[in-house]
């Protein structure tokens, strides 16, 4: 008797750079793979996401989509979609969305809207959310979003990203990180790792740091990532004077090990902040987080409890978290410790991809 052909899903991304939500493509599409499923991940052809797909030998095609009213884009999808033979279609940005769910309900195929973050939705851009069948969003703040753009709540699933704790947990060794970043191992390290833009933080990042050095002047501070902004904040610690005392590694793979090496870290986020990726991948490998409370992230560092919280935009605030944390490792410890819990109770990769193909699974059949 000839085998089922398993479901086959299709991913599709019009953004250029790589991020946590392009990420977290890639991760769920080698979820898939790896419990029955079929996926495919449809991608503009000058991407960051299309090079990391093809390197880890994930299922790719590029398709050009210069906006969300290009006829041409729309045709060469729905011929992806016809030929490939797609059961189901989960979009991630806004110019994917438009063109992807009008190909996918032309031909009859269930669509899944992905949102990853908390800018509000323009009610002009609000019809593309209903049009969905269902809206997955990175945690209840983007939900709640979601619903006041009148997406029925019924069609809305609130499931964060998760965390492959195969990866990231607490044996992880930081050692060859500190080794090639040159730290020595009583060297206090913060980091902030995330991509490089205005919203993440960087500049309040740099003026604590300047207050923490100024309570514990052999601190050292690590910026892993890349992105538009990676230049500009190159010249502010120029500027700042704390050239030798930040590091700027660019964009790396080894994230796992980078937290590893972290005495703690830091995501100062601004605005349009989801339920992050990197504090549940910090607190997995049992790294103490100190955050600012915007969008999703006080849903997993619960201030004294998960982590440290402080208002957004106040760096002094931020450099007294960090500091409290630095003069009370035990304490500090003890939160890391909490978290690491809450991860492998409620954000793990099994918990995240089992949620979300139950909302595949209701679709289908």
């Amino acid at each position: 008797m000839t085998a089922p052909t398993p479901p086959l899903v299709l991913h599709t991304e019009a953004s250029l750079g790589l991020g946590g939500q392009e990420i977290r493509i890639l991760n769920e599409v080698r979820w898939l793979l790896d419990h029955g499923w079929d996926a495919l991940i449809a991608c503009r052809p000058e991407s960051r996401l299309l090079v990391e797909a093809r390197a880890a030998g994930a299922p790719v095609v590029a398709v050009a989509m210069r906006g969300p009213f290009d006829v041409g884009a729309l045709l060469r999808l729905r011929g992806l979609m016809r030929a490939r033979g797609v059961d189901l279609v989960h979009t991630h940005s806004s110019v994917d969305s438009w063109l992807s769910t009008l190909a996918a309900k032309s031909l009859g195929i269930p669509v899944v809207r992905g949102r990853h973050v908390t800018i509000p939705i323009r009610r002009r851009r609000a019809l593309v959310y209903r049009l969905a069948d269902h809206v997955i969003t990175t945690g209840e703040a983007v939900a709640a979003q979601v619903r006041a753009a009148g997406v029925p709540a019924a069609r809305i699933s609130a499931i964060s990203a998760g965390v492959d704790t195969a990866r990231f947990h607490g044996g992880v060794s930081g050692k060859a990180v500190r080794e090639e970043l040159g730290l020595s191992p009583d060297t206090e390290v913060i980091g902030l790792v995330a991509n490089i833009r205005g919203s993440k933080g960087h500049a309040v990042f740099l003026e604590s740091a300047l207050e923490v050095l100024t309570a514990r002047p052999r601190t050292r501070f690590v910026i892993v990532g890349d992105g538009v902004g990676f230049d500009d904040v190159k010249r502010r610690v120029r500027e700042m004077g704390l050239e030798g005392r930040v590091i700027m590694t660019g964009f790396r793979h080894d994230i796992p090990e980078v937290m590893a090496c972290l005495d703690v870290l830091v995501l100062p986020s601004t605005r349009s902040e989801a339920t992050s990726q990197v504090i549940p991948q910090a607190l997995a490998v049992g790294t103490p987080v100190a955050a600012a409370a915007t969008g999703g992230i006080p849903e997993i560092v619960r201030d004294g409890e998960t982590g440290r919280l402080v208002e957004p935009g106040d760096a002094g605030a931020l450099a007294r978290a960090v500091l409290s944390l630095l003069e009370d490792p035990e304490r500090a410890r003890e939160m890391a410790l909490a978290g690491q819990a809450l991860i492998r109770a409620r954000f793990s990769a099994d918990a995240s991809m089992t949620a979300t193909t139950d909302v595949y699974r209701r679709l289908l059949w």
